[in-house]
């Protein structure tokens, strides 16, 4: 079932950060976030609703500044055409709360070609053994 919430009750839950990014379609710093750089193992969750939305096994290095991984999890995420900023992209959104993630890009040298660029203050982390 779809998570809905009114924007009061998303500035309740969330940090001011995290509603710009997730819920205004915001984008944060690059080398700012706290999982650009986590070689943990374990799995990424969406900070608004807690879905499962990446694993650890699919993260790697892009140099951008934002973690990057090659693969979802299967339907977590929902692709949509963002035309903002004069540029043509693909925006990935959370596919149980709609909660903006970041971009999708087909330039990874990883095993699908993809790269979902994602904003560390979208994400929670649960680290596995």
């Amino acid at each position: 079932m779809k998570v809905t919430k009114s924007e009061a009750e998303w500035k309740e839950k969330l940090t001011p950060e995290a509603f710009y990014v997730c819920r205004q379609h915001g984008t944060e710093a690059p080398f700012s976030g706290k999982y650009y750089d986590n070689k943990e193992y374990g799995t990424y969750n969406c900070v608004c609703c807690d879905a499962a939305l990446f694993e650890s096994s699919t993260k790697f290095d892009s140099g951008t500044g934002w973690p990057s991984y090659y693969e979802a999890i299967e339907n977590a995420t929902t692709e949509i055409k963002d035309i903002s900023h004069g540029m043509i992209r693909t925006e990935v959104r959370c596919s149980n709360c709609d909660a903006h993630l970041g971009h999708l890009f087909p330039d990874s040298p990883e095993p699908t070609g993809l790269r979902y660029c994602i904003n560390s203050v979208c994400l929670d982390f649960e680290e596995k053994e």
